[in-house]
């Protein structure tokens, strides 16, 4: 059809872009939509076959007749524009009216909930996040069935043009991290966010900072825990991840799993993780050290075995310490980016073969191999995935700062390390709260996760203006029935 509405013709450059012209008593109507986004079966049945049932009607009593729920009526070419762009069927009446009926028609794809892959767990519920954001906040509803359940949603991207979907709970989210939140939202000035892990660096309160200062998951039941305790979450369409914030430091090193399980086995898991990180950052700088400049502090016990583990290598600590940091690193990124299973294999064979003719052929020592082996496994307890990057990439500056400076050397790194999460923030909260500011009543699930008899209280440093969680007399002074 070479006649199309004047506000039209930019759409028609487009090949997959449907125009064609309907009559309805004489009276020229005028349909559109894009056929790659939209469900035919629905212009068929629900569009099509109405407007030649009623040829009689106007304009506001067939937008009336027509049996779709998702519709409106706009002027804004902009809207109508953006509208079809998202599966909309536009319908317009006369050649040169700015007036047209936007029905959805939207084709609905997309794979269903699954397990989740990355966050699997043993215990608790076994869904996962999709792509579809209707769906997540679906299932973000069934978890959190109130009123007070709040969905902001806005579109992000001149390009992507991105729905955002912001969720928190009414009377329990600080109003000033929802509108710094919001804010930051309004003002991300990017063409293209294709996935949530974007708007995770970009509303961050220090981009420059290697720490997230937010949190990802993919698990709907971790999002309802993260609402219940005054965060705020924020899901985008086409993106299987949610993002919650403000956090703090500790939060990183804490699996939801760790509240399906009795607390006293939570609070060993989460003990061993805290130590495992500080090992995986500390064994290898602590190695250059000592054998660089600290010879003398090393136990007579174990003298002798790192002497002769060393005795035939030729490289100094630092060299030794590198080649074996980027071995770990090849095979871990090989790993990652082969398909599932060759990359088990390559992890699995690669580790042994290169472990051994390593020690072989002296450019490292078995005591060598042990530290860095442990360090990488230990990397790995940390649940976070970009947590766990960030403690593995800690190490490095350690390491050199070992070999500049032995003992002082790690220490002015610690030091320097320190000062910098005492200036994070996330969303304007402080990143290593409780410890500082220091608050003793909210120490309570940290390093060891409580008994739920202790989570009366929400974290005082959320700000959340109903802090009470449940009463804490009333429920002590509850008895059972046999009692």
């Amino acid at each position: 059809m070479d006649t199309v509405p004047p506000l039209w013709k930019e759409l028609k450059e487009s090949a997959d872009f449907v125009c064609y012209e309907h009559f309805m008593n004489a009276e020229r109507v005028f349909i559109g939509y894009i056929k790659t986004l939209t469900d035919m079966e629905t212009v068929q049945r629900q569009i099509l076959s109405c407007l030649s049932d009623h040829p009689g009607l106007s304009f506001n009593e067939m937008y009336a007749v027509i049996p779709v729920a998702e519709k409106e009526i706009a002027h804004d070419w902009k809207i109508i524009q953006d509208n079809i762009y998202r599966g909309y069927v536009a319908v317009q009446f006369g050649l040169q009216s700015h007036r047209c009926m936007l029905i959805n028609a939207a084709i609905s794809k997309g794979r269903s909930v699954t397990i989740p892959e990355v966050e699997f767990t043993v215990e608790g519920p076994k869904e996962a996040f999709v792509e579809s954001l209707d769906i997540n906040l679906n299932l973000i509803r069934t978890r959190v069935p109130v009123p007070e359940l709040r969905i902001r949603e806005m579109t992000i991207g001149s390009v992507s043009k991105s729905r955002v979907a912001v969720v928190y709970l009414k009377g329990i989210a600080n109003e000033a991290y929802l509108n710094t939140c919001v804010q930051r939202l309004e003002d991300v000035r990017f063409d293209q966010v294709t996935d949530s892990t974007l708007l995770q660096q970009m509303i961050e309160d220090n981009s420059n900072s290697i720490f997230p200062q937010s949190i990802g998951t993919e698990r709907p039941d971790y999002v309802a825990w993260a609402l219940s305790s005054g965060q705020i979450c924020i899901l985008k369409d086409g993106s299987p991840a949610s993002v919650f914030a403000p956090v703090n430091f500790w939060s990183f090193f804490i699996t939801y799993e760790d509240y399906y399980l009795p607390w006293i086995i939570a609070s060993l898991l989460r003990m061993i993780r805290f130590f495992s990180v500080f090992f995986s950052v500390f064994a290898s700088p602590l190695y250059v050290a000592v054998i660089t400049y600290h010879g003398q502090g090393v136990s007579n016990v174990f003298l002798p075995t790192i002497v002769s583990s060393r005795i035939n290598v030729p490289f100094p600590p630092i060299v030794e310490v590198l080649i074996m940091e980027l071995v770990i690193e090849l095979l871990r990124e090989a790993g990652a980016r082969l398909p599932s299973k060759i990359g088990q294999t390559i992890g699995i064979v690669g580790g042994i073969v290169l472990g051994t003719a390593a020690v072989e052929a002296a450019l490292t020592s078995n005591f060598l191999l042990i530290i860095v082996a442990l360090s990488a496994l230990a990397s790995f307890t940390t649940p976070i995935f970009r947590m766990s990057a960030t403690i593995r990439m800690l190490r490095f500056p350690f390491i050199f700062a070992a070999q500049i400076w032995g003992l002082l050397g790690i220490f002015i790194c610690t030091l320097a390390l320190v000062a910098h999460l005492l200036r994070l923030t996330s969303l304007g909260m402080p990143y290593l709260v409780p410890l500082y500011p220091f608050r003793k009543a909210d120490l309570y699930d940290t390093a060891i996760r409580p008994p739920y008899s202790k989570f009366h209280h929400r974290f005082s440093f959320f700000r959340s203006p109903n802090p009470v969680r449940f009463e804490r007399k009333k429920a002590a002074a509850k008895k059972d029935i046999d009692d």
